[in-house]
């Protein structure tokens, strides 16, 4: 069952089962207007939620309409928890070494987990907007689990039974920002911002087989302004699994239902899963003293993450994403704003006729930047 949340202006979205070949949607708020909601009582909803969607893929259901990712939220627009590990030995031993020179004898005793920012997630076209270019904006591509309500202290043997949507996320990085913050000694806080996810949200046995041992045993690329950047195994090189994952952060606390858990970046076999990593290897390459080659990202930049099962067909849709820039976007906010302002009429002139705006245009001024007035246009390449 692949289940997605479509943009209605609200905070929450609205519930949409979605068929397996990503043309088709249909609305699932005749039995969950939100996807929260259909997590808070599973055991009820879900069986409801799979009829509907083999209704969806047998051509059966009602009201089926096109599925367009750019109209979609992240599965959960704001979840009650976000714990994200690193599992994935590549990532953590050449950001380590980059950091601190050396590896630590105690580095995979455990998984290591911080608790990210849950109130504000993007979905897959968002674009994340960035105060300052020079923070060093780096992608992060990582798979997830969402979980149902799981005990405090959950035994390993049971932690999969927990597990009710798997997703695909890009946790966006500043990376300039970390080494500062983590010299503290209380964690990131300002160098991870809002964290981005794929438009589907799957149950586990959409990935059959690639499903297996508390990993997702799938391909995820990422091409960065439309050049492969890299193509790693999500099955490959990780010392810790989901099963890991899940009992480290039931350890001490109960794990409500919505709560997300997060595998680090996906890093294996030589094929590095973002810029820091590239740039440690640049560095490590030029040996002591080395400088990295390749720089962040740029406004404007684009990236792509996809993640494919072995005949190659997309299991959670793609996150595509531009980075923006907050002060244009409040230059341009406030330059629509003022053009408003110089079209208003006069308080004691003329009156528009009935039916007639005050504000000829306003509409499509203050609409946001780069998306149309009457919300984004649907994707050729998405439909």
């Amino acid at each position: 069952m692949k289940l997605a949340t479509l943009k209605d202006g609200s905070r929450d979205g609205m519930l949409a089962v979605v068929s397996r070949d990503q043309k088709t949607a249909h609305l699932a708020d005749g039995i969950a207007p939100t996807l929260q909601r259909a997590l808070d009582d599973w055991s009820f909803i879900a069986p409801q939620l799979e009829d509907l969607s083999q209704a969806v893929n047998s051509g059966r259901a009602k009201r089926p309409f096109e599925f367009v990712p750019a109209n979609c939220m992240a599965p959960l627009p704001r979840a009650f928890q976000w714990a994200d590990g690193s599992v994935y030995e590549q990532h953590v031993e050449l950001l380590t070494r980059a950091i601190h020179g050396k590896l630590p004898d105690h580095l995979w005793r455990e998984p290591m987990m911080y608790q990210g920012g849950s109130d504000d997630f993007l979905g897959p076209c968002d674009a994340p907007v960035f105060a300052e270019e020079h923070w060093g904006i780096d992608f992060e591509p990582e798979l997830g689990v969402i979980l149902g309500d799981t005990p405090m202290q959950v035994k390993k043997e049971e932690a999969l039974d927990h597990v009710r949507l798997l997703v695909l996320i890009n946790d966006w990085s500043l990376r300039n920002l970390i080494a500062p913050e983590l010299a503290k000694g209380f964690g990131f806080f300002h160098s991870k911002p809002a964290t981005a996810f794929a438009p589907l949200a799957v149950t586990p046995d959409e990935l059959g087989e690639a499903w297996q041992g508390g990993l997702a045993r799938l391909g995820v690329a990422v091409d960065w302004n439309g050049v492969r950047f890299t193509s790693a195994n999500a099955g490959s090189g990780a010392r810790f699994s989901f099963i890991d994952l899940i009992v480290h952060a039931a350890k001490t606390r109960n794990l409500r239902a919505g709560a997300i858990i997060g595998s680090g970046t996906v890093s294996s076999e030589g094929n590095v899963g973002c810029i820091a990593e590239l740039r440690a290897r640049e560095s490590q390459e030029e040996g002591a003293g080395g400088k990295p080659r390749t720089g962040y990202m740029k406004f404007d930049d684009r990236v792509r993450i996809d993640a494919f099962d072995t005949h190659g067909v997309s299991m959670f849709g793609a996150i595509e994403q531009q980075v923006a820039s907050l002060r244009r976007r409040r230059a341009t906010a406030a330059d629509a704003a003022e053009q408003v302002a110089t079209q208003a009429p006069a308080a004691h002139g003329s009156q528009p006729a009935p039916g007639e705006s005050a504000y000829p245009g306003g509409e499509a001024i203050l609409a946001a930047p780069d998306t149309p007035a009457d919300g984004p246009a649907p994707r050729a390449d998405t439909a």
